[in-house]
């Protein structure tokens, strides 16, 4: 599973993004799980994720609504199936209102941005 942590630190809160191949609902669970077996991301206010694969579109808002969507609709634009990503927040304190939909699209680019260089 590739990571980029700290990539976005805004009002105390902080964002990473993560993913991997995956084809199924329970593959993306287990890679969740994976993931969080480090205690950092565990202990993470929000996992939020989206997988388009042949089940579907499948997301988790992981309590910040709307999220998920963000990361399928981007999914679709790049055309990339049967990969997971999950944009990860530590909350800091501080409401971020509508810019955490930007952090949310901006770790999502900066992760397809790390695929494409490989």
């Amino acid at each position: 599973m590739l990571t980029l942590d700290g990539i976005i630190a805004d009002r105390g809160s902080k964002y990473a993004v993560s993913g991997a191949p995956c084809r199924s609902s329970k593959e993306a669970k287990a890679l969740l799980a994976k993931l969080k077996r480090t205690k950092k991301f565990a202990k993470a206010t929000h996992n939020t994720w989206g997988l388009i694969c042949d089940e579907g579109p499948i997301k988790n808002d992981d309590g910040e609504s709307g999220a998920g969507m963000i990361i399928l609709r981007m999914l679709e634009r790049e055309g990339l199936r049967d990969h997971l990503v999950v944009v990860t927040r530590w909350y800091g304190g501080k409401h971020l209102g509508g810019d955490r939909f930007r952090h949310v699209q901006h770790a999502v680019g900066a992760y397809f941005e790390a695929v494409r260089e490989g």
